[in-house]
């Protein structure tokens, strides 16, 4: 029944026999039928051994630390395990990149309360625009946050996992690349025939030999490589996978780096660029360099030297 202040309150004695008064709420904002409602609760509560009081000073304990407990904040937390780890400086602008588009819907959400439906709508607003691949790694992105709240007790569950299928497929785009085997020996006379910078020269022809990625190939440092036992060590902050990866050089890209390191040994980079010896040569410029030898843009790419289906071509990895 109401007390003096208009409140229902539950009189009692707890199994250690302190006399307690639990309030329900004020009347009449609280009805008598919620009321009686919530004192059934609290007198099973008791038959049980537990104090109501004490259960309801948890639970609300409970909820104030799940509603700090955000999105954005675990998120952050994420990212300084990441940073702690070494992972690149480009991978964690790209997370947190994806993380701030979704946290902008959710963000000082409980990540425990985020819905399936939720985390869909913030990846059919990027899909709309058209930007398939973007939506697929977010998602992929997001999940990850969620898995660490589950592993830290924060999350039950990740929400992304139902998702899976409910976006539509980025159709891969294939990289141009020359394939039929006469034509690329042409590639390979045009290369060593090539009036361009020894830097591009030797990187082109590098690639045709060990097909490493543009990119990883275009960073590469001279203290990666053991020109002697003919391996290169590229670190795992430049592999896709994060794992470092060690590749066997065939002599004759034994026999290129020699003549490179002759010219560019002296620095870290093993093709700098022009403008900057800090930075390397770009991936368009190893693009340029097959434009002008007569390669068209739908025909050859730098990327394209990893394309498979030429026959006598294969690398060594260890």
């Amino acid at each position: 029944m109401p007390s003096g202040s208009k409140l229902w309150v539950l009189m009692y004695r707890n199994a250690k026999g302190i006399q307690r008064k639990l309030s329900f709420g004020a009347y009449p904002v609280v009805t008598l039928e919620k009321a009686r409602a919530r004192r059934d609760e609290a007198k099973a509560l008791l038959k049980d051994g537990i104090d109501p009081f004490d259960h309801a000073k948890a639970k609300k304990a409970h909820k104030q630390e799940s509603e700090a407990h955000t999105f954005a904040k675990v998120a952050a937390e994420l990212l300084a395990k990441k940073r702690r780890e070494g992972k690149a400086s480009n991978t964690i602008g790209k997370r947190e990149w994806l993380y701030g588009l979704a946290g902008d819907s959710f963000g000082k959400r409980p990540i425990a309360d985020i819905t399936p439906p939720e985390v869909l709508k913030v990846l059919q607003a990027v899909e709309v625009t058209g930007r398939l691949e973007t939506a697929r790694r977010m998602r992929s992105s997001i999940g990850e946050v969620f898995r660490f709240a589950v592993a830290t007790g924060r999350a039950t569950n990740d929400p992304t996992f139902a998702l899976r299928g409910a976006l539509a497929k980025p159709q891969v785009k294939h990289r141009a690349a020359i394939l039929e085997p006469a034509r690329f020996g042409e590639l390979l006379r045009a290369i060593d025939a090539f009036q361009g910078q020894p830097e591009t020269v030797s990187a082109l022809k590098l690639m045709a030999l060990i097909f490493q990625r543009p990119g990883e190939l275009r960073q590469a440092q001279w203290r990666e490589f053991d020109l002697e036992k003919g391996v290169w060590s590229i670190p795992a902050a430049r592999m896709k996978m994060r794992r470092e990866h060690r590749v066997a050089l065939p002599r004759q890209a034994v026999a290129i780096l020699r003549e490179l390191h002759a010219i560019t040994g002296r620095g870290e980079l093993v093709f700098p660029g022009i403008v900057s010896t800090n930075k390397p040569i770009s991936q368009n410029t190893l693009n340029i360099a097959l434009r002008r030898m007569g390669f068209g843009k739908d025909e050859m790419t730098a990327h394209g030297f990893r394309a498979g289906g030429v026959p006598g071509r294969g690398v060594a990895r260890l």
